[in-house]
Protein backbone atom coordinates (compact mmCIF):
# COMPACT_ATOMS: atom_id res chain seq x y z
CA UNK A 1 0.00 0.00 0.00
CA UNK A 2 3.28 2.44 -0.91
CA UNK A 3 1.10 4.69 -2.91
CA UNK A 4 -2.17 5.09 -0.45
CA UNK A 5 -4.93 7.61 -1.16
CA UNK A 6 -2.75 9.13 -3.88
CA UNK A 7 -4.72 10.85 -6.53
CA UNK A 8 -3.38 9.30 -9.58
CA UNK A 9 -4.85 10.03 -13.32
CA UNK A 10 -4.05 7.28 -15.81
CA UNK A 11 -4.94 8.11 -19.62
CA UNK A 12 -5.63 4.82 -22.05
CA UNK A 13 -6.17 3.31 -19.09
CA UNK A 14 -8.40 0.10 -19.84
CA UNK A 15 -6.18 -1.78 -21.58
CA UNK A 16 -2.30 -2.38 -22.38
CA UNK A 17 0.16 -0.73 -20.16
CA UNK A 18 -2.55 1.90 -18.90
CA UNK A 19 -4.47 -1.15 -17.74
CA UNK A 20 -1.83 -2.67 -16.05
CA UNK A 21 -0.62 1.00 -14.25
CA UNK A 22 -4.20 0.87 -13.01
CA UNK A 23 -4.36 -2.26 -11.58
CA UNK A 24 -0.67 -1.88 -9.68
CA UNK A 25 -1.33 1.30 -8.39
CA UNK A 26 -4.66 0.42 -7.11
CA UNK A 27 -3.50 -2.43 -5.55
CA UNK A 28 -0.96 0.11 -4.07
CA UNK A 29 -3.61 1.96 -2.54
CA UNK A 30 -3.84 4.93 -4.73
CA UNK A 31 -7.00 6.56 -5.81
CA UNK A 32 -7.56 5.64 -9.37
CA UNK A 33 -9.13 7.99 -12.18
CA UNK A 34 -8.47 6.64 -15.45
CA UNK A 35 -9.82 7.57 -18.63
CA UNK A 36 -10.53 5.76 -22.57
CA UNK A 37 -13.33 5.85 -24.84
CA UNK A 38 -14.76 2.50 -24.73
CA UNK A 39 -17.01 3.08 -21.65
CA UNK A 40 -17.81 -0.66 -21.40
CA UNK A 41 -14.40 -1.86 -20.64
CA UNK A 42 -13.91 1.46 -18.36
CA UNK A 43 -16.66 0.73 -16.14
CA UNK A 44 -15.91 -3.24 -16.14
CA UNK A 45 -12.46 -2.70 -14.76
CA UNK A 46 -13.60 0.42 -12.57
CA UNK A 47 -16.25 -2.44 -10.96
CA UNK A 48 -13.15 -4.99 -10.94
CA UNK A 49 -10.65 -3.06 -9.30
CA UNK A 50 -13.57 -1.63 -6.32
CA UNK A 51 -14.58 -5.34 -5.79
CA UNK A 52 -10.58 -5.94 -4.57
CA UNK A 53 -10.83 -3.41 -1.80
CA UNK A 54 -7.35 -2.15 -1.77
CA UNK A 55 -7.19 1.47 -3.62
CA UNK A 56 -10.35 2.69 -5.56
CA UNK A 57 -10.58 3.20 -9.81
CA UNK A 58 -12.81 5.88 -11.25
CA UNK A 59 -13.79 5.60 -14.92
CA UNK A 60 -14.29 8.38 -16.56
CA UNK A 61 -15.17 8.65 -20.51
CA UNK A 62 -12.68 10.49 -22.10
CA UNK A 63 -10.66 11.31 -25.87
CA UNK A 64 -7.84 12.67 -25.14
CA UNK A 65 -7.46 13.98 -28.90
CA UNK A 66 -9.78 16.41 -27.74
CA UNK A 67 -8.18 18.79 -25.68
CA UNK A 68 -11.57 20.30 -23.77
CA UNK A 69 -11.80 16.63 -22.80
CA UNK A 70 -8.16 16.20 -21.28
CA UNK A 71 -8.99 19.02 -19.63
CA UNK A 72 -12.40 18.28 -18.56
CA UNK A 73 -11.09 14.96 -16.74
CA UNK A 74 -8.42 16.92 -15.07
CA UNK A 75 -11.29 19.51 -13.39
CA UNK A 76 -13.22 16.81 -12.68
CA UNK A 77 -10.62 14.67 -10.94
CA UNK A 78 -9.83 17.76 -8.67
CA UNK A 79 -13.34 18.68 -8.04
CA UNK A 80 -14.10 15.66 -6.37
CA UNK A 81 -11.35 14.65 -4.77
CA UNK A 82 -9.54 17.70 -3.57
CA UNK A 83 -5.98 17.39 -5.50
CA UNK A 84 -4.21 15.61 -7.52
CA UNK A 85 -0.47 13.74 -6.81
CA UNK A 86 0.33 12.11 -10.19
CA UNK A 87 -0.22 11.83 -13.78
CA UNK A 88 0.01 9.27 -16.04
CA UNK A 89 -0.47 10.08 -19.61
CA UNK A 90 -0.01 6.74 -21.23
CA UNK A 91 -2.80 7.31 -24.22
CA UNK A 92 -1.38 6.59 -27.54
CA UNK A 93 -1.63 4.74 -30.92
CA UNK A 94 0.86 2.76 -33.05
CA UNK A 95 -0.74 3.50 -36.67
CA UNK A 96 0.43 -0.05 -39.13
CA UNK A 97 3.47 -0.24 -40.73
CA UNK A 98 4.18 1.79 -43.94
CA UNK A 99 6.62 3.78 -45.43
CA UNK A 100 6.66 7.72 -45.71
CA UNK A 101 5.02 7.32 -49.19
CA UNK A 102 1.95 6.19 -48.01
CA UNK A 103 1.24 8.57 -44.85
CA UNK A 104 -0.62 11.73 -45.54
CA UNK A 105 0.38 14.68 -43.99
CA UNK A 106 -3.09 14.53 -41.99
CA UNK A 107 -1.99 11.39 -40.66
CA UNK A 108 0.73 12.75 -39.16
CA UNK A 109 -1.14 15.84 -37.71
CA UNK A 110 -3.84 13.09 -36.23
CA UNK A 111 -1.19 11.37 -34.72
CA UNK A 112 0.53 14.31 -33.11
CA UNK A 113 -3.02 15.44 -32.02
CA UNK A 114 -3.32 12.37 -30.17
CA UNK A 115 0.24 11.04 -28.83
CA UNK A 116 1.47 14.38 -27.99
CA UNK A 117 -0.34 17.53 -28.28
CA UNK A 118 -2.75 15.36 -25.52
CA UNK A 119 0.23 14.95 -23.52
CA UNK A 120 1.43 18.56 -23.59
CA UNK A 121 -2.59 19.79 -22.78
CA UNK A 122 -2.98 17.13 -19.86
CA UNK A 123 0.53 18.76 -18.36
CA UNK A 124 -0.53 22.30 -18.33
CA UNK A 125 -3.92 21.66 -16.80
CA UNK A 126 -2.54 19.02 -14.08
CA UNK A 127 0.74 21.22 -13.31
CA UNK A 128 -1.34 24.42 -10.83
CA UNK A 129 -2.37 21.72 -8.95
CA UNK A 130 0.59 18.90 -8.87
CA UNK A 131 2.78 21.82 -7.57
CA UNK A 132 0.62 22.18 -4.54
CA UNK A 133 1.10 18.46 -3.82
CA UNK A 134 4.52 18.31 -5.32
CA UNK A 135 3.73 15.83 -6.95
CA UNK A 136 4.52 13.97 -10.40
CA UNK A 137 4.30 13.65 -14.30
CA UNK A 138 4.83 9.67 -16.06
CA UNK A 139 4.59 9.92 -20.02
CA UNK A 140 5.02 6.95 -21.62
CA UNK A 141 7.43 7.00 -24.95
CA UNK A 142 8.65 4.57 -26.50
CA UNK A 143 12.21 2.24 -26.89
CA UNK A 144 11.78 3.56 -30.56
CA UNK A 145 11.49 7.23 -30.37
CA UNK A 146 15.58 6.83 -29.82
CA UNK A 147 16.63 3.94 -31.82
CA UNK A 148 13.74 4.20 -34.86
CA UNK A 149 11.59 1.53 -36.31
CA UNK A 150 10.92 0.15 -39.35
CA UNK A 151 8.27 2.18 -41.49
CA UNK A 152 7.18 4.05 -38.56
CA UNK A 153 7.87 7.99 -39.31
CA UNK A 154 5.08 9.69 -38.01
CA UNK A 155 5.15 7.11 -34.44
CA UNK A 156 8.65 7.50 -33.95
CA UNK A 157 8.37 11.49 -34.51
CA UNK A 158 5.71 11.70 -31.77
CA UNK A 159 7.84 9.34 -29.25
CA UNK A 160 10.89 10.85 -29.34
CA UNK A 161 9.00 14.11 -28.84
CA UNK A 162 7.34 12.88 -25.55
CA UNK A 163 11.09 11.89 -24.63
CA UNK A 164 12.27 15.39 -25.48
CA UNK A 165 9.14 17.33 -23.61
CA UNK A 166 9.64 15.19 -20.49
CA UNK A 167 13.17 16.44 -20.23
CA UNK A 168 12.34 20.19 -20.82
CA UNK A 169 9.27 20.61 -18.44
CA UNK A 170 11.45 18.19 -15.73
CA UNK A 171 13.62 21.26 -15.84
CA UNK A 172 10.76 23.96 -15.59
CA UNK A 173 8.80 22.47 -13.03
CA UNK A 174 11.97 21.34 -10.51
CA UNK A 175 11.36 24.85 -9.09
CA UNK A 176 8.09 23.92 -7.65
CA UNK A 177 9.11 20.50 -6.08
CA UNK A 178 7.44 18.85 -9.04
CA UNK A 179 9.43 15.48 -11.17
CA UNK A 180 8.21 14.55 -14.57
CA UNK A 181 10.22 11.31 -16.01
CA UNK A 182 9.32 9.15 -19.36
CA UNK A 183 8.67 5.68 -19.58
CA UNK A 184 10.45 3.98 -23.00
CA UNK A 185 9.00 0.19 -23.35
CA UNK A 186 10.46 -1.94 -25.96
CA UNK A 187 8.34 -4.98 -26.41
CA UNK A 188 5.66 -5.53 -24.12
CA UNK A 189 2.68 -7.77 -24.63
CA UNK A 190 -0.47 -5.74 -25.09
CA UNK A 191 -3.68 -6.41 -27.05
CA UNK A 192 -1.88 -3.84 -30.34
CA UNK A 193 0.72 -6.36 -30.24
CA UNK A 194 -1.52 -9.45 -30.47
CA UNK A 195 -3.37 -7.29 -33.26
CA UNK A 196 -0.14 -7.26 -35.07
CA UNK A 197 0.74 -10.93 -34.56
CA UNK A 198 -2.81 -12.45 -35.54
CA UNK A 199 -2.54 -9.72 -39.00
CA UNK A 200 1.12 -11.44 -39.78
CA UNK A 201 1.10 -14.38 -42.58
CA UNK A 202 2.90 -16.30 -39.67
CA UNK A 203 1.74 -15.43 -36.21
CA UNK A 204 3.34 -18.20 -34.64
CA UNK A 205 6.64 -17.02 -35.80
CA UNK A 206 5.72 -13.37 -35.18
CA UNK A 207 5.49 -14.16 -31.53
CA UNK A 208 8.48 -16.28 -31.57
CA UNK A 209 10.28 -12.81 -33.07
CA UNK A 210 8.55 -10.70 -30.60
CA UNK A 211 9.92 -13.02 -27.85
CA UNK A 212 13.45 -13.46 -29.08
CA UNK A 213 14.14 -9.20 -29.55
CA UNK A 214 14.93 -9.36 -26.08
CA UNK A 215 18.16 -10.98 -24.39
CA UNK A 216 15.61 -12.24 -21.57
CA UNK A 217 13.73 -14.27 -24.10
CA UNK A 218 10.40 -12.72 -24.22
CA UNK A 219 7.74 -9.59 -23.57
CA UNK A 220 7.30 -7.64 -20.92
CA UNK A 221 4.16 -7.93 -19.04
CA UNK A 222 1.45 -4.89 -18.54
CA UNK A 223 2.15 -5.68 -14.92
CA UNK A 224 5.47 -5.09 -15.26
CA UNK A 225 5.19 -1.70 -16.92
CA UNK A 226 2.82 -0.75 -13.80
CA UNK A 227 5.64 -1.26 -11.15
CA UNK A 228 8.09 0.52 -12.59
CA UNK A 229 5.26 3.46 -12.92
CA UNK A 230 4.86 2.80 -9.32
CA UNK A 231 8.38 2.63 -8.59
CA UNK A 232 9.10 6.12 -10.09
CA UNK A 233 6.06 7.53 -8.79
CA UNK A 234 6.63 6.47 -5.26
CA UNK A 235 9.87 5.51 -4.58
CA UNK A 236 12.55 7.11 -7.30
CA UNK A 237 12.20 10.44 -5.72
CA UNK A 238 15.41 11.96 -6.66
CA UNK A 239 14.71 11.51 -10.21
CA UNK A 240 13.39 13.95 -13.05
CA UNK A 241 14.35 14.17 -16.70
CA UNK A 242 15.17 10.69 -16.52
CA UNK A 243 13.99 8.10 -19.44
CA UNK A 244 13.19 4.93 -17.56
CA UNK A 245 13.73 1.88 -20.41
CA UNK A 246 11.49 -1.25 -19.76
CA UNK A 247 12.87 -3.04 -22.57
CA UNK A 248 14.56 -6.46 -21.24
CA UNK A 249 17.69 -5.41 -23.14
CA UNK A 250 16.21 -4.71 -26.52
CA UNK A 251 18.72 -1.78 -26.91
CA UNK A 252 21.78 -4.17 -26.68
CA UNK A 253 24.19 -6.04 -28.89
CA UNK A 254 24.60 -6.01 -32.08
CA UNK A 255 22.45 -7.96 -34.91
CA UNK A 256 20.76 -7.89 -38.11
CA UNK A 257 19.54 -5.12 -39.38
CA UNK A 258 20.66 -4.52 -43.28
CA UNK A 259 17.43 -5.39 -45.15
CA UNK A 260 20.09 -5.73 -48.19
CA UNK A 261 20.37 -9.41 -48.95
Amino acid sequence: MRYENKITIITGGTKGIGEGCVRVFADAGATVIFCARNEAQGHALEAEINAQGKGSATFIKCDVSKVEEVESLIAQTVERFGRLDCLINNAGWHPPHHPIDEFSVQDFRDLLELNLVSIFAACKAALPHLRKTQGNIINLSSLVGSMGQLYATTYVATKGAITAFSKALAVDEAAYGVRVNSVSPGNVYTPLWQEAIDASPDPAQTRADGDAAQPLGRMGTIEEAGKMCLYIAADATFSTGTDFLLTGGAELAYGRKSRVH
